[in-house]
């Protein structure tokens, strides 16, 4: 009988490098890939999303994916060992995602968990303390084996137990992805997306646009899915803009107005497609809002440089002939930057 294991499968280099080294052993795996609405790697035929579909499918094993999003989020809030350079809870994220595949490795009468993970090359995640401390919070001490790395760790349960051949695991460690490109070479494996890997947290600007949501009791996930594009505005601590910066940004805020937001756009010219966001039922100094949103408009439209731009406005679920015009004078930069998050 074959033993079971669990392997985490990002689809990154050091993740497929792992799964092919251990299909080698005669393990019956079962491939888990988690995901968040902060990878940039998960794109839709593309990333390395795509690429833990793909070598799964190369390899007849079948992957699941779980999206952690939910339990996620509350956790960025208030994580319990911190940030790394951005908002990026790495340790706790590691310490729910292992959590999770123990569940489901205990369901499936499986006997440990496979990661692609290497000795050091991660300052947060994955020097030796840490990697012993999401060991124990997630209460898989000698459960967790890390092929890549393997002779730098004493033995596992499944090496002790003679599940495992030890002899060929490896010795990696540090930054370097040289060892690992020569490894994929030998496996003839030829495409790895996001070799390093890819977090939207970490990025200085998101994590900055993040942290207003939060500092303002805002954590749904249409106001996260908005943070991916285009340009914030604070304009309030109940009111929020956010201007397109190009097509791809007009497109996706578009889809994400809600029916109570108000929409902006210089018609019948380049604009950027902007919503203006209410946190509250704001009456108080209302038109005096709309015309601030509409002259931060325009100044982003082909008309900026222009003394006065009529802006077009509605609410997001008009249609598109229930616009309303104002003229505005395009806001000057040196004072929409004290707006800008």
């Amino acid at each position: 009988m074959k033993p079971k294991a669990i392997l985490l499968l990002s689809g990154g280099l050091d993740s497929s490098l792992a799964l092919h080294l251990m299909a080698k052993q005669g393990i019956e795996l079962t491939v888990l890939h988690f995901t968040t609405i902060f990878c940039t790697c998960d794109k839709k035929g593309a990333g390395c999303g795509a690429n833990a579909y793909t070598t799964c499918q190369q390899l007849g094993l079948p992957l699941k994916i779980i999206d952690m999003t939910a339990e996620y989020i509350p956790i960025i809030r208030n994580p319990k060992h911190g940030y790394g350079s951005g908002m990026n809870p790495c340790v706790d994220c590691r310490i729910l995602m292992f959590s999770k595949a123990k569940t489901i490795m205990e369901e499936l009468g499986a006997s440990f968990i496979i990661t692609g993970e290497v000795l050091a090359q991660r300052p947060m995640s994955q020097m030796r303390h840490t990697l012993e401390l999401i060991e124990r919070e997630s209460g898989l001490q000698g459960k967790i084996l890390r092929p890549l790395s393997a002779q730098h760790f004493p033995p596992t349960d499944a090496e002790k137990q003679g599940l495992v051949d030890r002899n060929q695991l490896l010795a990696f460690s540090g930054r370097t992805r040289k060892p690992q490109i020569e490894l994929a070479a030998q496996l003839g494996l030829t495409e790895f997306p996001c070799a390093a890997g890819g977090c939207l947290l970490t990025d200085k600007s998101f994590a900055a646009r993040l942290r207003d949501l939060f500092n303002h009791n805002i954590d749904n996930l249409n106001d996260i899915k908005l943070l991916k594009y285009g340009r914030h505005f604070r304009l309030s601590p109940s009111i929020k803009l956010i201007v397109g910066r190009n097509q791809t940004d007009n497109e996706q805020i578009q889809r994400l107005t809600l029916p109570t937001d108000e929409v902006f756009e210089v018609l019948g010219t380049g604009s950027p497609f902007s919503v203006l966001r209410f946190y509250n039922d704001i009456t108080e100094n209302r038109n005096g809002t709309i015309e601030l949103a509409a002259s931060i408009c325009a100044r982003y439209s082909d008309l900026k440089n222009e003394p006065t731009v009529k802006v077009s406005y509605r609410k997001g679920a008009s249609e598109a002939d229930n616009w309303v015009e104002i003229s505005v004078k395009p806001m000057a930069d040196s004072k929409i930057n004290s707006y800008r998050i």
